[in-house]
């Protein structure tokens, strides 16, 4: 669980990056960033967010599951009086079951988009030394108090089309390499099956990083928190105008490399202040 926690502070959070020098293409590893957080909050800063973060994980689960589990049964209902004979071609098996599998997904992120939003402003609150959101249902007294219903739900309509079109990217590629490229008969067919869905699943998860990008950043959008404010990031009036500025800038893929990363073009750092005082200068880039 440590080690997991640790992977999600590294995506999420991704761009906590230590300026080594001036230039704007300086590249920083994650431990590196690991690193910098540990020496500001010791090890407890590498698990910030974690209870909204294990909250979301186990009611997603659950939502996943009944959702899925309804609409598996509702579709052998309705095929019940269908003539066997009748049945799809393997295409429509994929295309249903691909439905089904996204109208699941999508209501485990509906739900679960709160906790989203907790865990991530809980772990921005590093840049600013911030301590706005300290508990999960504190953080959701602020938010309401502050935001209205609409703060719950910041950033959930990229984070939503991001999920549905890498699951149509993924399934629909592996389906085409199954279903063309590998040919029937081999005696490792389905091992080869397992590793084209792996394949296809990290072209589409890079594919669509950029809904994953415009979520994170809008989640924490002037939110009262300095990571979420100008100076050290810009005030965005709609998911649609961040997209066009990061596009604009040429920074739609910040933030997507675990072992490199590299402060964005055209951004100065923002220094974060420690115990000590000014321990050291820092990026946020999502």
């Amino acid at each position: 669980m440590a080690e997991a926690k640790v992977l999600v502070i590294a995506d999420i959070i991704s761009d906590l990056c230590t300026e080594m020098s001036n230039s704007t293409k300086c590249r920083i590893s994650s431990g590196e960033q690991t690193k910098h957080i540990m020496k500001i909050d010791g090890r407890a800063g590498l698990f910030k967010g974690l209870a909204p973060r294990l909250c979301s994980g186990a009611i997603g689960t659950i939502v996943h599951s009944k959702v899925l589990q309804h609409c598996q049964e509702a579709d052998e209902t309705e095929e019940s009086g269908t003539n066997p004979k009748e049945s799809g071609s393997s295409l429509d098996q994929v295309i249903k079951e691909t439905t089904q599998e996204m109208i699941a997904r999508s209501a485990a992120t509906l739900v679960t988009h709160p906790f989203h939003v907790i865990t991530l402003r809980c772990m921005v609150q590093f840049i600013g030394r911030e301590t706005k959101y300290s508990g999960v249902f504190s953080s959701f007294v602020t938010i309401y108090r502050e935001e209205g219903v609409l703060g719950f739900f910041a950033g959930l309509i990229p984070r939503l089309l991001g999920d549905i079109l890498s699951l149509w990217l993924c399934n629909m590629l592996a389906y085409l390499i199954n279903t063309y490229a590998l040919e029937n008969g081999v005696s490792t067919m389905s091992e080869m099956k397992s590793y084209s869905q792996a394949v296809t699943g990290f072209f589409a998860s890079m594919l669509t990083y950029p809904f994953v990008l415009v979520s994170n950043l809008m989640a924490i959008n002037s939110c009262g928190l300095a990571g979420g404010l100008p100076p050290y990031a810009p005030a965005y009036s709609s998911w649609l105008h961040c997209w066009s500025q990061l596009q604009r800038e040429g920074n739609m893929s910040r933030g997507n490399s675990l072992f490199f990363r590299k402060v964005p073009a055209g951004k100065r750092s923002p220094i974060i202040m420690g115990c000590k005082g000014e321990v050291s200068i820092t990026q946020l880039s999502f």
